[in-house]
């Protein structure tokens, strides 16, 4: 009986004992699962080549000289908005390392016209940092600061980058630093049209980004940048975009080569495809960029383009019209080779032509007369007989500004649109690139004879390179 009783406890025993095996098999693959975590392991590997940047940048600002007292306000208005005096104005962003010798890339507006900026390392360590190069246009800034052995990301391929893959955001959002978070690729190849920016091709992902985490890297499954955030929709949630890194590779590498961003330039004058241009030309819309005139010995005139074609596609992309195609060949760098499908006489040919470097004294592409003037912040307009009654200007001399960019040179100076730029540097202006070829030589400042509200005035301002 004893012996029955025996084997009995053995087995419960052993049974017990596999019992407690397994639940200690089943922790320890928990445990697994839980240690192996992709996002985490893709954290502490990208972690330590995410860097904060903090900017200060001394701003002009309005003050009355009776404070904000209403009651002298009913009584005076804007009278004394010319008295203002200059304040700091601070800002957070990130960014992230791509060179063991300190080189860092993130966003332009992180950076734009500050005057110190200071980079901080995961490891808590400081470094004045200073800028390469930057582009306004594509909104990337490459950094410098003086270190060495440091840890980079690699870059990947956004191209190869597919929607519903996994996507992961670090960066110093709202002043929180090193915060990740998780998201998939929700779309790509997104274009944004703001005031003051126009871009084609973001990758758009639900991953949180915030105020902060500009110029920090969104990374595949793999620890690879394949985006740098840039920009969300205020207003809704879950939408963030990103500068695929394609292009930024492209736009960093002029930049460490050349100090700037060769970007490509076609030659041509276009104005919008109208409805009574497209019923006497036989068009089936308004869809597509007139050319009205061909800069002689341009990429454009080589390539075959005449007046009157009309642009209906580039590399195989619909050109909507001629805003649209001025941005897309202005996301084109000097020696890219573009398709151009026109319409001609009813019949549809295909162009190839080879870009060349643009240049501020060329043209500028739109028949109106318009043109950016990277330098100054600025799009201006010759004055027309409409932009004259629009900003109600005593006459046609000069150029009028239709835009400024925030915290650009300009910007800083004070000029706003409505404006009239009568001379640069002591010379006459009719056109954009009669502006463009008067600043292009000038190295630091230059002095602006400006027009508003029907007196003019002496501005100088600081270029910006």
């Amino acid at each position: 009986m004893r012996d029955v009783k025996n084997i009995k406890s053995r087995v419960l025993f052993s049974a017990l004992m596999v019992f407690v095996l397994a639940l200690s098999a089943v922790s320890a693959q928990a445990q697994d699962v839980y240690t192996g975590n992709p996002v985490s392991a893709i954290f502490e590997q990208a972690s330590p080549a995410v860097v904060n940047i903090d900017t200060e940048a001394m701003v002009r600002q309005s003050v009355s000289p009776f404070g904000d007292d209403p009651f002298f306000r009913e009584f005076f208005g804007d009278r004394f908005k010319e008295f203002s005096r200059m304040v700091p104005m601070r800002g957070k962003g990130s960014g992230f390392i791509v060179s063991e010798d300190g080189k860092i890339l993130t966003n332009n507006h992180v950076v734009a016209d500050a005057d110190t900026i200071t980079v901080t390392l995961s490891d808590g360590r400081t470094f004045d940092a200073k800028i390469v190069g930057k582009d306004p246009t594509f909104d990337l800034a490459v950094l410098k600061i003086e270190a060495k052995n440091l840890p980079i990301l690699e870059l990947g391929d956004s191209e190869a980058t597919k929607v519903g893959e996994w996507a992961v955001a670090i960066g110093n959002p709202l002043g929180l630093e090193h915060t990740v978070t998780v998201g998939v690729v929700s779309a790509k190849n997104r274009s944004i049209h703001a005031r003051n920016f126009n871009f084609d091709g973001f990758i758009q992902t639900d991953a949180a980004i915030n105020p902060g985490n500009s110029g920090g890297p969104l990374l595949n499954m793999d620890g690879k940048v394949i985006g740098i955030n840039t920009a969300i929709i205020p207003y809704a949630q879950g939408i963030g975009f990103a500068i695929p890194v394609n292009m930024a590779k492209q736009v960093m590498d002029d930049i460490v080569r050349y100090g700037k961003v060769r970007r490509g330039w076609l030659g041509v004058y276009i104005q919008p495809v109208t409805r009574d241009f497209a019923k006497a030309y036989k068009l089936d819309g308004t869809d597509g960029a007139v050319v009205s005139d061909v800069v002689p010995d341009s990429p454009a005139a080589k390539a075959g383009l005449k007046r009157g074609d009309v642009i209906i596609s580039i590399d195989g992309k619909k050109v909507k019209d001629h805003q649209d195609f001025v941005m897309k060949v202005r996301h084109r760098m000097a020696g890219d080779e573009v398709a151009l499908k026109v319409v001609r006489r009813g019949k549809e040919r295909t162009l190839k032509a080879k870009l060349s470097e643009v240049d501020d004294s060329a043209g500028f592409g739109e028949v109106s007369g318009s043109g950016e003037i990277d330098s100054l912040g600025v799009k201006v307009a010759v004055i027309t007989g409409q932009l004259k009654d629009k900003y109600d200007l005593p006459s046609e001399d000069g150029l009028v500004i239709l835009s400024v960019e925030e915290r650009s040179s300009a910007a800083m100076a004070g000029l706003k649109e409505g404006d009239v730029i009568l001379e640069a540097n002591g010379h006459s202006l009719k056109t954009p690139s009669d502006l463009g070829r008067a600043l292009k030589n000038e190295k630091g400042n230059a002095v602006l004879l400006v027009r508003r509200d029907g007196r003019t005035t002496f501005i100088s301002i600081t270029l910006r390179r």
